[in-house]
């Protein structure tokens, strides 16, 4: 994984991609094998170092996963609450500057989940997960449930704020669209093994099957590949 790079974790439904990421982020105990962030192993962390790395680590979650009970500016300082020493001074500082660099602007601060669109969730959720100023930033299906502008307009937002803040981010899809548009790396997996990897320049060229099949799944992605061979 590379620091200031969109990396694309891709395959079907049901082939571990959520697993996957939720064993890296703590939330599913392995088995075995190593997780490492800048060489700590995860699985052999003590409480107060776990702690630590979450101050790291930002989620976004498939569903935006915010808390109907707190305000947009609450959910966004909730982070800072449990693992910042800010006061509350600084920590609405902090939030009301997350929420401006995803463009919520100030007259939705105060309202509700449920009383701003699917699309500004995921921004406000976004603004979440960048609160603390991760070195890393997970996103699980950020694309899930929008329209196709929408999705669009996350894609940016997620890749521009990498870039702009050398973020490691780490993005689960299966949409084509978004691993063409942002994606840096690629990871394939199938039925949860690593069944390829490599940049996104050489997922037309490459001659694994299994990756073809997901990729040129669409009559629209086979013309794009047409188009690209033609090139060549």
């Amino acid at each position: 994984m590379h620091d200031g790079q969109c990396n694309m974790i891709i395959g079907q439904s049901g082939s571990g991609k959520t697993v996957l990421m939720k064993s890296v982020i703590g939330l599913h105990q392995i088995d075995a094998g190593r997780i490492e962030y800048d060489g700590r192993n995860l699985p052999d962390m003590n409480p107060h170092e776990v702690r630590d790395l979450r101050r790291e680590v930002g989620m976004l979650f498939q569903g935006s996963a915010l808390f109907d009970s707190m305000s947009v500016l609450g959910n966004v300082m909730f982070p800072l609450e449990m693992f910042s020493s800010m006061t509350q001074i600084e920590m609405e500082k902090r939030a009301k500057f997350c929420l401006g660099r995803v463009n919520i602007q100030d007259h939705a601060w105060n309202l509700s989940p449920g009383e701003i669109s699917g699309g500004m969730q995921k921004r406000v959720a976004i603004a979440r997960a960048i609160a603390m100023n991760p070195k890393y930033l997970f996103c699980d299906e950020p694309n899930s449930g929008l329209d196709p502008k929408t999705s669009l307009v996350i894609d940016q937002l997620i890749h521009e704020i990498t870039v702009e803040y050398n973020i490691c981010t780490i993005i689960n899809s299966h949409d084509m669209n978004s691993i063409l548009e942002i994606g840096d790396n690629i990871i394939f997996l199938k039925e949860g093994r690593l069944g390829w990897m490599g940049p996104r320049t050489d997922v037309y060229t490459k001659g694994n099957e299994d990756l073809n099949d997901f990729v040129f799944a669409s009559d629209l992605f086979k013309k794009v590949k047409q188009v690209h061979d033609i090139q060549l």
